[in-house]
């Protein structure tokens, strides 16, 4: 690595802290450190929406993908799109009623707090596994790039400092931080990303749109797939895609957090749907990265280009195609999509653990002899721990990080969000039915996950979310009915002899 990227990279990691403190002020609360002041801008949370959800297995899997299928992801987003508006318009109302610190809150109205807590702990169980590949994963092309450079650092020692560095500025400055260093973040590897396809494309021979017409790479959908195991057929991604963003931008702490930041209703539909547009512009840069990457590389499959996995193709070509100094620039944009994201999970996580469990939180708050804003830095903390520890259970994969992350949290998505739909659709709908269903359909996700992928029939994560949805539904109507029997048995057994 030459001196001008380990410039830009210093540069990146010495500004983006301050000037996210700066912007974000001095918070005086819990609620000031989770919920921003609620006076947000709608354009700033629409970027941190998207650096959210994107994040380093975007930038790092997606040019793998469309390396093997083409622009696939960019289906995917039409999907996204569909979804969104329909939050955004049944979902996004139901957060405004009230003075709500998680997406949970509106399940405890509804169904009371078992109900809420339940939700609760499945998001950060679910988003625990999810984000630790999302951490593993930002690691990659830093370990390679110290590799070239013969720093054979411990994966333990480069996962701690990629997550001090986020605490820095999340700890001290809270969702306004975050948001606010999502923003930039997220321009930054956007502008990297469009750099990499202007020079791959500058280095590329004159016919390369014809030989990528030609070869199917340019295609939205995979049309010759199993529409089970593949999420990329046409109706896997419109109808799939739309499911997979109703789940996460409807009933997601991650996600909804932010539009709970929003000033008004109004501004928080915005944010959203403009955040579908920011998704589906870097989906497309960085599948064109993937494909010209393909005719960089002659064609070559990635067994014949030397890669073990999809993953592997754009560090490779970061560290070793790319001129110093955009190296650098996009060196500090993975690090910048690998903090965004955890920035982001952990005040979504800080904020379910501290609203979610409010009274076990008061009682810790006492005993430890804090002030809850001292508390809800801890539980920070926590988290961030845990987030470590998690990430090595990853380490030895040869599967794209960005469908284990999507598999992983498409687990949880399906039954909360026909918890979600149940409440607001179904008025007869209680606890009693509901709280068993949801508690054991999602260990079947887990297990229908797990059982299928060593024979090589993974679900398609958006099959996840429509399969939890209908267990769900499966078992409360199971136990609506075994309820009523035993009603009616319990008369009968009251019932005095003549």
């Amino acid at each position: 690595m030459s001196l001008t990227d380990l410039l830009v990279m210093l540069a990146y990691l010495a500004a983006m802290p301050v000037v996210a403190l700066v912007l974000a002020g001095r918070q005086s609360s819990p609620q000031s450190y989770l919920e921003g002041h609620g006076d947000l801008p709608w354009w700033a949370l629409c970027l941190s929406l998207v650096a959210t959800e994107t994040s380093t297995l975007t930038v790092i899997s997606v040019p793998g993908i469309a390396y093997g299928s083409g622009m696939v992801f960019v289906g995917l987003a039409l999907g996204y799109l569909l979804g969104r508006s329909i939050v955004a318009w049944l979902f996004l109302p139901l957060y405004q009623q009230g003075q709500m610190l998680s997406a949970y809150d509106w399940l405890g109205q509804r169904f009371g707090a078992p109900m809420q807590r339940l939700a609760s702990a499945t998001f950060l169980i679910t988003r625990l596994l999810a984000e630790a590949v999302r951490l593993f994963a930002g690691m990659l092309p830093l370990a390679t790039m110290l590799a070239a450079m013969h720093w054979h650092l411990p994966q333990p020692v480069v996962l701690g400092a990629i997550m001090l560095l986020t605490l820095l500025y999340t700890v001290c400055g809270g969702l306004r931080a975050v948001v606010w260093s999502d923003s930039l973040q997220f321009c930054l590897y956007l502008s990297g990303a469009a750099a990499c396809v202007g020079l791959l494309w500058h280095a590329a021979p004159a016919s390369t749109w014809h030989t990528l017409q030609q070869a199917g790479r340019l295609h939205l959908f995979a049309h010759h797939a199993s529409l089970l195991n593949n999420p990329f057929t046409p109706l896997a991604a419109i109808a799939g895609g739309a499911l997979l963003s109703v789940a996460s931008h409807g009933t997601d702490q991650l996600m909804v957090q932010r539009v709970l930041a929003a000033r008004s209703l109004r501004d928080a539909r915005l944010a959203l749907m403009g955040s579908a547009v920011g998704v589906a512009i870097l989906f497309a840069l960085l599948s064109l990265t993937g494909v010209l990457l393909w005719v960089h590389n002659g064609g070559r499959t990635l067994a014949q280009a030397g890669f073990s996995a999809p993953d592997a193709i754009f560090p490779a070509y970061i560290v070793y195609g790319l001129p110093p100094g955009l190296r650098g620039l996009m060196l500090a944009g993975i690090l910048a999509a690998t903090m965004g994201s955890l920035s982001a999970t952990l005040s979504a996580m800080t904020a379910a653990s501290v609203g979610d469990f409010a009274p076990l939180c008061a009682r810790a708050t006492r005993a430890l002899r804090c002030t809850p804003l001292g508390f809800a830095r801890l539980v920070t903390l926590a988290w961030a721990m845990a987030l470590v520890g998690c990430a090595g259970l990853f380490a030895h994969g040869s599967q794209s990080a960005i469908m284990l992350g999507l598999s992983i949290a498409a687990c949880g998505y399906g039954p909360m969000l026909g918890t979600f739909v149940a409440g607001m659709a179904i008025p007869r709908a209680t606890a009693r039915t509901l709280a068993p269903a949801f508690a054991m359909s999602v260990p079947l996700m887990v297990w229908t996950m797990l059982a299928l992928r060593p024979y090589g029939q993974a679900l398609a994560f958006p099959w996840l979310i429509v399969l939890g949805m209908v267990a769900l539904f499966g078992l409360a109507g199971l136990f609506h009915i075994m309820h009523l029997i035993f009603c009616t048995l319990r008369a009968r057994n009251r019932k005095p002899l003549p």
